[in-house]
């Protein structure tokens, strides 16, 4: 716990990355916030798939949802929100105490809508009336198409937490398609109560290289990367544009590290926790990663301020082959492809049950 009050103190949030109805039913999340410092909460796809998966929780639910006719993406977005909103009322403390800075949940709109900004802004728009939840985000890809949604969404009062971030400057495009937003909402006389976090993911770097680099180099990209936006990131905040939204009553885009989980059985399972400890920033947790740095974890060094250091090591990469911006962009792509892929397994799964529940009934 002494490590998890050195991030607090930092000013860091720790968010659990992951929701399922037992950890809401059991008590365990009011535990974790209660004891662990967890601030908020962050799903995916591939999360919900695993929950339903894994779990007869949803059955009742489901089963009458069919009876009523619905199915597909329609019925999970109502089984998800039931969760969520759950996880947000236990959040809304949080949220109301720091004003709106910490204490938020996520959804993601359907992966499937990736390349169609249009689509997005209709389904964030949607989800977000439909959740009834101030501190719900929904979720967008960073991508090209992406941010013209954010951009819409920020502008129409939507807070996104914008994902599939990987690099320097995927994190700057999000970063001004947020202050876009805000810009055109003051020039429309409205107010700037919209916020947004922008989630850099951290441990596919290291996935995607480890077989292309020596051994001294493994689990060291990642982290790199991670320094280099970190010092973007304060730069943006200094900037005499964000100030002025600031002045104006902005709050601050804070930077989310995501993929914090360690991939490597090699390396330690807290790395990627203890290396990117850093001032105004949301560490999102897989469960497992939560409870081993709560029992083991470190906090002894801070990220810096500049980019030096990372910029350094990005160097050293590039000089053994690594594109980093080529990378990047492949990450983002697979990364678009693959939350698409969960998407499909997800809708399976909630096909499979809805058909079974159809045939077969759970007593009420």
């Amino acid at each position: 716990m002494n490590a998890i009050r050195q991030l607090q103190n930092l000013g860091q949030s720790l968010w659990l990355d992951n929701i399922t109805r037992e950890l809401l039913a059991s008590g365990t999340l009011a535990r974790y916030i209660r004891e662990l410092g967890v601030t908020g909460l962050t799903s995916n796809p591939s999360i919900f798939e695993h929950a339903l998966r894994n779990s007869d929780a949803y059955d009742q639910e489901i089963g009458r949802k069919v009876a009523e006719g619905k199915s597909g993406e329609a019925l999970f977005f109502e089984l998800a929100l039931a969760d969520l909103s759950r996880a947000a009322a236990c959040f809304l403390p949080i949220f109301e105490a720091t004003a709106g800075t910490d204490g938020w949940v996520s959804l993601e709109i359907s992966p499937l809508l990736a390349q169609d900004a249009d689509a997005s802004l209709q389904a964030a728009r949607q989800l977000h009336v439909q959740g009834e939840c101030r501190n719900l985000f929904i979720k967008i890809p960073g991508n090209g198409a992406g941010l013209a949604a954010v951009e819409e969404a920020i502008f129409v009062g939507v807070p996104v937490n914008i994902t599939l971030l990987f690099s320097r400057q995927h994190y700057l495009a999000a970063a001004e398609a947020y202050m876009r937003g805000l810009e055109r909402r003051i020039a429309a006389g409205l107010d700037l109560q919209v916020s947004s976090v922008a989630s850099l993911f951290i441990s596919r770097w290291d996935v995607a290289v480890a077989d292309k680099v020596p051994p001294a180099y493994h689990n060291r990209l990642g982290i790199a990367v991670g320094m280099s936006v970190y010092a973007a990131y304060r730069e943006v905040l200094a900037s005499p544009r964000w100030q002025k939204l600031a002045a104006a009553g902005a709050r601050p885009q804070r930077l989310l590290w995501a993929s914090t989980g360690t991939k490597d059985p090699a390396a330690r399972d807290t790395l990627y926790v203890e290396a990117l400890a850093a001032a105004d920033t949301i560490n999102t947790l897989p469960e497992n990663t939560l409870l081993a740095f709560a029992e083991y974890g470190q906090a002894t060094r801070v990220l810096p301020l500049e980019s030096g250091q990372g910029d350094a090591c990005l160097a050293e990469f590039e000089g053994l082959g690594i594109d980093i911006e080529l990378l990047a962009a492949d990450l983002q792509r697979d990364g678009t492809a693959a939350f698409a892929r969960s998407w499909g397994e997800l809708m399976a799964r909630v096909a499979a049950k809805s058909a079974s529940l159809a045939n077969h009934p759970t007593p009420e």
